[in-house]
């Protein structure tokens, strides 16, 4: 029930019951209005500036679990670009110096990435700074990442390599132990047994009886297969990297030009052709066509005291059979 309004007159001394036309209860009614909705605005306006909106808190929210993972992924990358140090480390310093190559200079592993800034588009985010550093550790990491599979391709190459020469470099002796009686001559300077005078010997000489099998020190193919003055029968045998093996004073051969031979293969016999005072067998080890002490590539078929007595007994010894 609505409540009647009294206005006091002091004419009449008495209290006149006040009548409120329509215009004015509509006027009325507008202002309470007015005033109920700018109090709702501001109440809002307060209520969003202080405690926001359910999607913005909700945002918010998700912008700080992202904060988070960045921070966490960042501890992640610091931690695969150690193990990756580690391995470039190891590549530089290990791998490539057993294969005797040189490692991978910094300004490859580190090289940058040139041109427009590859960022710009993250400048204006939220946390642009750490989103922006994130990206550029995994730009480096990945950078890192393929020069180091580069790398161990290279090296992969590289040991196939190695394993080819160590298969073709000589590595044992050019006649079985059992089958020779004794070094006749060793490397050095000599007499000639047959104009007594003193010269270089290029290589070794080992008794031995006539038909002994003579054998392929190390991987290779065979370039020389003939009688030459003064050697006899003679093979030559071609081992790459820079290694040649000759085998002198042979009775037959056991190959021909061209072929190729593994090490231990039987390539001719012993023999007493061309200037010889007996039955033996003249070996040589050549490195890039300068002759070599054979002496020192008998590391895979002697002990260390087979080796001693060898090294000892050869360099006693002071005329040569050829």
């Amino acid at each position: 029930m609505a409540k009647t309004k009294y206005q006091f007159n002091p004419e009449s001394i008495s209290y006149e019951k006040v009548e409120v036309n329509f215009k004015t209860k509509i006027i009325n009614v507008l202002k309470h209005m007015a005033s109920s909705s700018v109090l709702a605005i501001v109440m809002v306006v307060v209520l969003f500036y202080f405690f926001g909106s359910p999607k913005e808190r909700s945002l918010i929210r998700e912008n700080q679990q992202l904060v988070t993972q960045y921070t966490r992924l960042n501890s992640e990358l610091a931690k695969l670009q150690n193990v990756l140090t580690d391995l470039e480390q190891r590549d530089d310093n290990i791998y490539r110096v057993i294969f005797e190559a040189e490692p991978i200079h910094s300004n490859i592993r580190k090289a940058g990435y040139g041109g427009v800034n590859r960022y710009s588009n993250l400048e204006n985010l939220e946390n642009s700074e750490l989103v922006i550093s994130t990206n550029k550790k995994i730009d480096r990491l990945a950078k890192s990442m393929y020069v180091q599979t580069k790398s161990y391709d290279d090296v992969e190459v590289m040991v196939k390599n190695k394993f080819k020469m160590l298969a073709s470099i000589p590595a044992i002796m050019p006649i079985a132990i059992k089958d020779f009686g004794r070094i006749s001559s060793g490397y050095g300077w000599r007499i000639h047994p047959i104009y007594k005078t003193r010269k270089f010997h290029d290589g070794m000489d080992f008794n031995g009886t006539i038909g002994t099998p003579i054998y392929a020190t190390g991987d290779g193919v065979i370039v020389h297969c003939s009688s030459e003055r003064g050697y006899g029968k003679k093979v030559v045998l071609d081992h790459g990297y820079g290694y040649k093996t000759v085998y002198a004073h042979l009775s037959d051969y056991n190959v021909k030009r061209g072929q190729k031979v593994r090490r231990g293969e039987v390539i001719a016999f012993l023999g007493n052709t061309g200037s010889s005072t007996g039955p033996h067998i003249h070996y040589e080890v050549r490195k890039n066509n300068r002759t070599i002490n054979p002496i020192n590539y008998y590391f895979n078929d002697l002990t260390a005291d087979e080796y001693d007595s060898m090294v000892a007994y050869a360099a006693n010894t002071g005329q040569t059979m050829d």
